[in-house]
C-alpha cells in the first residue's frame, strides 16, 4: 500500500512529458496505476474482514507519534475499490474525451492521477493527522482540476469557491482533530475509536470535525460549491464530485459514526442537515435545464441521503449505508460520463436543445436508464437493494420510538420521491423526443456515434450496477464486517440476532411498498412539474446560497481593504517602524518579566575582533549619515564583510565563505535596483523624524543585544551542537559539520528555506515582469552572437585576396559588440570575464562536491556560479547573460526543488524515513577509495535553486529593467 501511494506521487511527474509525446493515449499509462491498485485491493479481501486487517506502517515523526500507517479494514477496502476502480475507468474515458487536445492536458492528467493517489491514501490511512494533510491536498488538487479552463472566468470563480469552502472546513476540522488527539493521547484512528472518549471536549471536537466533513461533502450550508464546480471538465465531475472527493466527508462520518453516533451532538447535526440537504438538492434539480447541473443538485441530494444513513450509527443502517455508497459511486459516475459523451458529441447539455437522441444511441441511453433506475431504487439494481435495506432499518428504529430515525425516515421517503422525479427528468431531457407548443414532435438532434472506447466506462459501470444487484448476498457478506463495528450495546441499536441482511428480494414487506410508492409519486411529481413549468417559477427566497457566499466574500474583502488602509499607508519607513516597535515592546516585555538574568560576557575572543568591531561600528554610523544611496549600500556591506572576518577568525570558514558571497550578490542586486531610483537620499521624499528614528534604532539594537546576552547565558545543559561532529560523520558520512547539518541532520529546515528562496525569486520576478513572466531572454540570443563581413585573406600571385571559403557568419566570441553601445563597453573586462567564467563554474562545482568534507556545499557553490553570471552580465549586458545561461530561471528553481523533494520521497520506497541518506563506496584503480553520499543529490538541488535565484534577480532587476529602459528611450521618455 505504501509503495502504491509512492507510485501515485511519482508517476504524475512523468505524465506532462508523456502527453506531449503521445497525446491523449498517455491516459492509458495513467490508468494502469489505479488498475494495479484495484487488483491489489481485491486480492486483500480474504484478510480485510479479519481481526487483523492488512496494515503497513512507516514512522514519520516519532516525537509526535505520527506515522504513515495504512490500514485496510472493510470500510477502507470499499472506499479504495471505489477510488481506484472508478478512477481507472475515468482515466480511460479521458483518452477519448481529450482526443485531439494538447494544451493543458498533460498537467490535467498529472493532477487527476495525483488526486487519485491522495484519495487512496486518505481512505487507507490510520493516522488522523495524516488524514487531515491528505484532506487538504485533495482540496488543492480539486482546485486545479475545477479551474482547468483557466481562460473562463466561471471556471476560476468556481475553483476558488470550492477551495475556500473546503479548505475553511478542513482548517476547522483540524482544530477538532487536535482536541481529540490531545484528549485521547493518540493519533491512530483505530485507537481513538477503541477508546470511545466522551465529555465536553469530545463534543466540541466532534462538532468541529463534522464541519469539515459536511463542507467536503457539500452538505447544507456548504452545498453551493458543488453545482458551481460543474464548470470543470466532465471527467472531474464524474470522479471528484460523484465517486471520490465528495465521498471523503461521507467516509469520515462513516468511520466515526459506529462509536460517536450516540454522542448528543452527533445526530442533530448529521441527520438534521442531511435531511434538509436531501430535500433541497432534489427540489433544485427539478429546476435545472443543464444535464450536469441536474446531476449536480441530484448529487447534493444523494450526499444528504448518505449522511443520514451512514451517520445514524446502527448496525442495519451501517450495512445499508455502505451498500448505498457503492451504488451511488456507480450510478452517479456513469451518469456524469454519459453527460460528457453527449456534450462532446453535440456541444450542448441543454435539455431544451436535445430531442430524439435515445433512438440513435440506444446503448448509451440504456446505460443511463439503468443508472437512473439504481439511483431511484428500481429492482434489480444495487440501488434497489440498498434503498430497501435503508427503509427497513429506519422503519424498525422509528417503530421503536427513535425520534431521529423518524426524521430520517420522512426525509428519505420525500427525498426518494424527488430522486425519482429528477431522474425521470434527466432521462427524458437527454434522450426522449420533445414536443413543441403545438404538440408536434421536434426535429431530432443528429447524433454522431462516439468511439466504442468512449462509451465503455459508463456502460461498464451500468452493467456492474446490475451485477452487484443480482449478487446482493455476496455484497452482504463482504460489507458485514463494517456493520459489526457498531457496538452491540449502543443506544438505538436493535437486537443483533435479528440483524437484517442485503438481498435482492425480501418479499412484500413495508419497505418494498414504500419504495414502489415513492417511484409512483415521483413520476407524478415530474409530470406536474413539467405541466406547471416549475423550472420557470420564481424562487421562494429572493437569494441563493451562492449570493450569501458572494456577499460574505465581498464583506471580507471590504474589511481587508479597510484594515489595510489604516495600517498599510504605502510608507516603507512606517511599516518598518511598526515592525521594530512591536519587536521592542514584545521582547522588552519578555525581558522585564524574567525573574533573573544570567550573563557571561567576555571583552573579546580573538584579537581580530578588536580591529574589526570598530570598523563595523564606524561603517554603520557613516551609512546612517550617507547622502547618496549607493554610498549607503556600500557602507552597509562593510558591516557584512566585517562579519566575514569574524567568522573566518572564529573557526567558521563555511560561514565566512557564504557570507562574503551573499554580501557580494546583495550589493549587485542593490546596485541594479538603484539604477531606477534617485541617486541622492531625500530627492523625492525627505527623511522625517530623525530623532524618533534614532531612538527606535537604538532601542532595537539594545533589545537585540540583550536578547542575545540573556539567551546565551540562560543555557543550563550542554548544547546539542557538541554532538554534531560525531553525528555528522556517523549519520551523514561527512566531516563538514555545517554542510552535513544542512542537507542531512536538519534537511527539513533546508527544504523550507529552499521553498522561501523559490518564493523570493518568484516575488522579485513578479514585481518586474508586470503582466507575465517573460523570462525567455535565452531564446532571443541565439541569432545574435554572429559576426558578418569577416574576410579571411590569403596570399596569391596577384597579392592578398579574400579566401573563397571565408566564413561570413562566424560566431562572435564577445557578444556585447552586437548590442551594447561602444561607450558602455570595456573590452578588457569582457575578455577577462570570458576567460575566467568557465574556471569559476568549475570552482563552483568543486565547492558543491567537496562541501561534504571541506568548506563549501551547494549553497556556497551556487553563489559562486551566480557570481560568474553576475560578471557576465556586468561585462556584456543582458545578451551576454542570455548566452551564458541558455535556460530559464524557473526551470532551474523547479528542477532544484524537485531533487530536494525527491530526496525526501525516495527513501519511503525502501521503508526508510524521509531524507534518510545512504552511502555508496567503491575502490577504483589509480583513483583509490571513493564515497558518494546520496544527500549530495539534495545538495545539488540546493545548488540549482541558488543559481536559479541569482539568475532570476539578474533577469528581472537587470535584463528586464534594461529592456524597459530601452523601450522608454525609444519612445523619447527621459530615463534617469
Amino acid at each position: 500500500m505504501l509503495v502504491l501511494l509512492a507510485a501515485f506521487a511519482l508517476l504524475p511527474l512523468l505524465l506532462p512529458w508523456l502527453v506531449s509525446r503521445i497525446g491523449s493515449r498517455a491516459f492509458f499509462v495513467a490508468a494502469a496505476l489505479p488498475v494495479l491498485a484495484f487488483v491489489h485491493t481485491v486480492s486483500l479481501f480474504p484478510l480485510v474482514g479479519t481481526d487483523t486487517p492488512p496494515t503497513e506502517t512507516l514512522e514519520w515523526i516519532p516525537s509526535l507519534d505520527i506515522s504513515l500507517t495504512m490500514r485496510m479494514d472493510t470500510l477502507a477496502w470499499v472506499m479504495a475499490l471505489v477510488v481506484t476502480g472508478v478512477g481507472a475507468l475515468v482515466l480511460l474515458y479521458c483518452r477519448w474525451y481529450f482526443a485531439g487536445k494538447t494544451q493543458g492536458v498533460g498537467l490535467f492528467a498529472a493532477v487527476l492521477l495525483a488526486f487519485a493517489g491522495a484519495m487512496y491514501g486518505l481512505v487507507l490511512t490510520d493516522d488522523i493527522v495524516v488524514l487531515v494533510m491528505l484532506w487538504e491536498i485533495t482540496s488543492i488538487l480539486s482546485y486545479l482540476l475545477i479551474g482547468y479552463y483557466r481562460a473562463r472566468g466561471a471556471s476560476r470563480r468556481a475553483a476558488l469557491q470550492a477551495l475556500l469552502v473546503t479548505t475553511l472546513g478542513g482548517l476547522i476540522m483540524l482544530i477538532g482533530v487536535v482536541l481529540l488527539v490531545v484528549h485521547t493521547g493518540t493519533t491512530r484512528i483505530a485507537g481513538i475509536l477503541a477508546a470511545a472518549p466522551t465529555g465536553p471536549v469530545v463534543d466540541a471536537a466532534l462538532v468541529l470535525i463534522l464541519v469539515g466533513a459536511l463542507s467536503k461533502s457539500a452538505i447544507f450550508p456548504f452545498h453551493f460549491w458543488l453545482p458551481g464546480a460543474m464548470a470543470a471538465p466532465t471527467p472531474v465531475s464524474a470522479y471528484l464530485h460523484a465517486a471520490a472527493m465528495v465521498k471523503a466527508g461521507i467516509y469520515l462520518i462513516a468511520r466515526l459514526a459506529p462509536v460517536f453516533a450516540i454522542d448528543p451532538t452527533w445526530r442533530p447535526i448529521v441527520i438534521g442537515l442531511g435531511a434538509f440537504t436531501m430535500l433541497l438538492g432534489g427540489i433544485q434539480a427539478l429546476r435545472e435545464y443543464d444535464l450536469k447541473r441536474i446531476l449536480a443538485f441530484g448529487t447534493v441530494s444523494q450526499l444528504g441521503f448518505l449522511a443520514i444513513v451512514l451517520g445514524y450509527g446502527t448496525r442495519d443502517a451501517a450495512l445499508a449505508g455502505l451498500a448505498l455508497l457503492i451504488s451511488h459511486a456507480l450510478f452517479k459516475s456513469a451518469l456524469f460520463l454519459v453527460v460528457g459523451i453527449v456534450d462532446r458529441q453535440l456541444s450542448t447539455r441543454d435539455i431544451r436543445e436535445l430531442s430524439g437522441v435515445g433512438r440513435q444511441a440506444p446503448v448509451l441511453a440504456a446505460a443511463a436508464i439503468i443508472s437512473v433506475c439504481s439511483m431511484a431504487g428500481v429492482i434489480p439494481t444495487i440501488g434497489f437493494v440498498a434503498k430497501e435495506s435503508v427503509l427497513a432499518a429506519f422503519l424498525e428504529q422509528a417503530s421503536e420510538g427513535a425520534p431521529w430515525a423518524s426524521v430520517g425516515l420522512v426525509a428519505i421517503v420525500l427525498g426518494s420521491v424527488l430522486t425519482a422525479a429528477y431522474g425521470i427528468r434527466f432521462v427524458w431531457g437527454a434522450f426522449f423526443t420533445k414536443k413543441d407548443a403545438a404538440g408536434s414532435p421536434r426535429p431530432r438532434t443528429e447524433w454522431p456515434s462516439p468511439p466504442f472506447g468512449f462509451s465503455f466506462a459508463p456502460v461498464a459501470l451500468a452493467v456492474l450496477t446490475l451485477v452487484l444487484g443480482a449478487a446482493a448476498s455476496v455484497v452482504d457478506g463482504a460489507l458485514a464486517p463494517y456493520a459489526a463495528t457498531v457496538p452491540a450495546g449502543a443506544e438505538g441499536v436493535g437486537d443483533h440476532t435479528k440483524a437484517a441482511h442485503l438481498a435482492l428480494w425480501h418479499g412484500f414487506e413495508p419497505a418494498l411498498w414504500i419504495s414502489l410508492g415513492s417511484l409512483a409519486v415521483g413520476a407524478l411529481v415530474f409530470w406536474l412539474a413539467l405541466r406547471v413549468g416549475w423550472a420557470e417559477r420564481r424562487r421562494v427566497l429572493p437569494f441563493t446560497a451562492v449570493d450569501v457566499y458572494n456577499a460574505a466574500l465581498r464583506g471580507v474583502i471590504r474589511l481587508a481593504v479597510s484594515s489595510t488602509t489604516l495600517t498599510q499607508r504605502g510608507s516603507l519607513p512606517l511599516h518598518l517602524g511598526v515592525i521594530f516597535s512591536v519587536f521592542v515592546v514584545a521582547e522588552g516585555t519578555a525581558l522585564l518579566a524574567s525573574p533573573s538574568w544570567q550573563a557571561q560576557l567576555d571583552a573579546w575572543h580573538t584579537p581580530a575582533q578588536l580591529a574589526v568591531a570598530p570598523v563595523m561600528i564606524v561603517a554603520g554610523i557613516l551609512a546612517v549619515r550617507a547622502q547618496k544611496r549607493y554610498t549607503g549600500v556600500v557602507l552597509v556591506s562593510v558591516t557584512g564583510l566585517g562579519m566575514v572576518v569574524l567568522f573566518a577568525t572564529s573557526g567558521a570558514p563555511d560561514l565566512a565563505l557564504t557570507q562574503i558571497l551573499v554580501e557580494t550578490v546583495t550589493l549587485v542586486a542593490f546596485a541594479l535596483v538603484l539604477r531606477r531610483i534617485p541617486s541622492r537620499l531625500g530627492d523625492h521624499n525627505a527623511s522625517v523624524a530623525p530623532i524618533g528614528r534614532a531612538v527606535l534604532a537604538i532601542a532595537v539594537g539594545a533589545t537585540m543585544a540583550l536578547v542575545a546576552i540573556v539567551a546565551t547565558g540562560a543555557r543550563t545543559l550542554p548544547p546539542i551542537s557538541l554532538d554534531f561532529p560525531a553525528l555528522a560523520y556517523q549519520i551523514g558520512h561527512g566531516k563538514n559539520v555545517v554542510n552535513v547539518a544542512l542537507v542531512d541532520l536538519r534537511g527539513w529546515d533546508t527544504m523550507g528555506e529552499l521553498s522561501v528562496l523559490v518564493l523570493a525569486a518568484t516575488g522579485v520576478a513578479s514585481l518586474v515582469f508586470v503582466t507575465h513572466r517573460a523570462d525567455n531572454l535565452s531564446s532571443f540570443t541565439r541569432p545574435i552572437p554572429r559576426q558578418t563581413g569577416r574576410r579571411v585573406l590569403v596570399e596569391t600571385d596577384e597579392g592578398l585576396r579574400p579566401a573563397a571559403s571565408s566564413d561570413s557568419t562566424r560566431r562572435a566570441w564577445l557578444y556585447a559588440g552586437q548590442r551594447v553601445r561602444a561607450e558602455n563597453r570595456s573590452i578588457m573586462l569582457e575578455v577577462i570575464v570570458r576567460v575566467l567564467f568557465h574556471s569559476i563554474i568549475v570552482v563552483s562545482i568543486y565547492l558543491l562536491f567537496a562541501g561534504h568534507n571541506l568548506p563549501g556545499g551547494g549553497f556556497a557553490g551556487g553563489l559562486v556560479a551566480g557570481m560568474a553570471l553576475v560578471m557576465r552580465y556586468i561585462a556584456g549586458g543582458r545578451y551576454e547573460l542570455g548566452a551564458a545561461a541558455p535556460t530559464d530561471a524557473g526551470r532551474l528553481l523547479g528542477v532544484g526543488m524537485t531533487l530536494a523533494v525527491a530526496c525526501a520521497i525516495v527513501p519511503l520506497l525502501f521503508g526508510e524515513a524521509p531524507l534518510t541518506s545512504g552511502i555508496l563506496e567503491a575502490d577504483i584503480p589509480v583513483i583509490g577509495h571513493i564515497e558518494f553520499v546520496t544527500s549530495t543529490i539534495f545538495d545539488i538541488g540546493v545548488y540549482l535553486v541558488v543559481i536559479g535565484l541569482v539568475l532570476d534577480v539578474l533577469r528581472s532587476l537587470g535584463a528586464e529593467v534594461d529592456r524597459q529602459t530601452q523601450e522608454l528611450r525609444a519612445r523619447g521618455v527621459s530615463v534617469q
